[in-house]
Order: structure tokens, then C-alpha cells, then sequence
């Protein structure tokens, strides 16, 4: 078993494959957080569909995944519990950590969120990936680190499509990143024009 200078443990192979999985779950994080950028404090509460479904309700339930899934069940308990969600609030309100409180802020929150992916990524990184885990709200509990690092990122992922949407609804915001929009370069009016050509494809299939 090798590590690196910045403490990954693995054999070669395993280290890469963390740097890999790692980079996704980054680059993933980095989009969710990114679509709170110039948000003010109640745009960014703001629930634009009828689950309720709002920006930073978002990332407050993303830092408590992660925190549960790569720190609680490999038995590294999260330093300052009054910062979660703890059971017996979702006993109380099965959706708690799906929205802020009159208390926090979106700095506070994405502060709890970055402070989780540094948390995480040291069970990650010092943890073998077969390592085996227990996931108490799981019918199997028994789970390699492997199998919840991708669980985990598929579930970011996820949640960072859903930002997508509820930031364009909240301002017309969209793009993969802040110096890649991943959409066409339209110039005035063309993005109107698909529009409807859309709308008009939609029209005509209408039976």
C-alpha cells in the first residue's frame, strides 16, 4: 500500500482511481455551489416548483449526504453535530435539509458544504476503496467506499441537474460552469427562434 505526498493511500492503480472519481465529485460540487453565485438570500430560498425543490436547500441537503454517507457510516462522526440534520429533526420534518432556516445564509451553508468535501475527501483518500462501511439506512448495510464514492457523486450529480433548472427559472441563468455555458453561442434572437421551433414541434405532435 503507497501514499502520496498529499496522504491518498493505495496501490497505484487505487490511487488513480481516486484522482479520478475525486476529479468528478469535484467538478460536480463546484457546478452545484457555482449556481448560488449572485443569488440574493431570499432568490436563493426561493421554491420555484411544487416539491418545494429551491437552490440552497439544494447544497445544505448535499452537505449532509455526504457527510453521512463518507463520514458516519465508516464511523468518523462530523465535529460539530449542531450543524446537521440530525434523525430526530427528520423525524420531526422529513424534508429539514431540503431548506434553510431563518438562521443560516447561503454563505453559511455553502461555508458547511465546502467544509464537508474536505471532511470527505479525507475518508477517501485515507481509506482503501474496498474498504467495507455500514449503512444503517440501507436493507444491505454493508457497502464498499467505492460503491458509496459513486453513489455519492451520482446523487451530486443529480441534484446539480436540478440547480440547472431552478436557476434558469430564477433569472435565465444557465451553463455548465462560469467560463463554459455548454450551449450555443445564439446571438440576439436566435435563442427565441429555437424556442419556438420548439414549441412549434410540441404543437404538432399534439394528437
Amino acid at each position: 500500500m503507497a501514499q502520496t505526498t498529499d496522504g491518498v493511500i493505495g496501490n497505484p492503480a487505487e490511487i488513480e482511481q481516486k484522482q479520478i472519481l475525486k476529479k468528478y465529485l469535484t467538478e460536480t460540487r463546484e457546478a452545484l455551489v457555482w449556481k448560488l453565485e449572485g443569488l440574493t438570500e431570499k432568490q436563493a430560498r426561493w421554491p420555484l416548483v411544487p416539491s418545494g425543490n429551491n437552490l440552497l436547500g439544494i447544497v445544505k441537503h448535499c452537505a449532509n449526504v455526504e457527510i453521512g454517507y463518507l463520514g458516519r457510516c465508516f464511523g468518523r462522526e462530523w465535529p460539530n453535530p449542531e450543524e446537521l440534520v440530525s434523525d430526530e429533526r427528520l423525524d420531526e420534518d422529513p424534508q429539514a435539509d431540503w431548506y434553510a432556516t431563518a438562521d443560516e445564509s447561503v454563505a453559511s451553508v455553502v461555508d458547511l458544504y465546502r467544509r464537508a468535501w474536505a471532511f470527505c475527501d479525507e475518508t477517501i483518500d485515507s481509506l482503501p476503496l474496498d474498504t467495507v462501511g455500514q449503512v444503517p439506512w440501507w436493507e444491505s448495510r454493508d457497502v464498499t467506499l467505492f460503491r458509496l464514492l459513486v453513489h455519492v457523486t451520482d446523487e451530486v450529480a443529480r441534484h446539480a441537474g436540478h440547480a440547472d433548472i431552478l436557476r434558469e427559472l430564477t433569472d435565465q441563468s444557465v451553463g455548465l460552469s462560469g467560463d463554459n455555458t455548454n450551449i450555443p453561442d445564439w446571438q440576439a434572437g436566435e435563442a427565441a427562434a429555437y424556442l419556438d421551433k420548439l414549441k412549434n414541434l410540441a404543437e404538432g405532435a399534439d394528437d
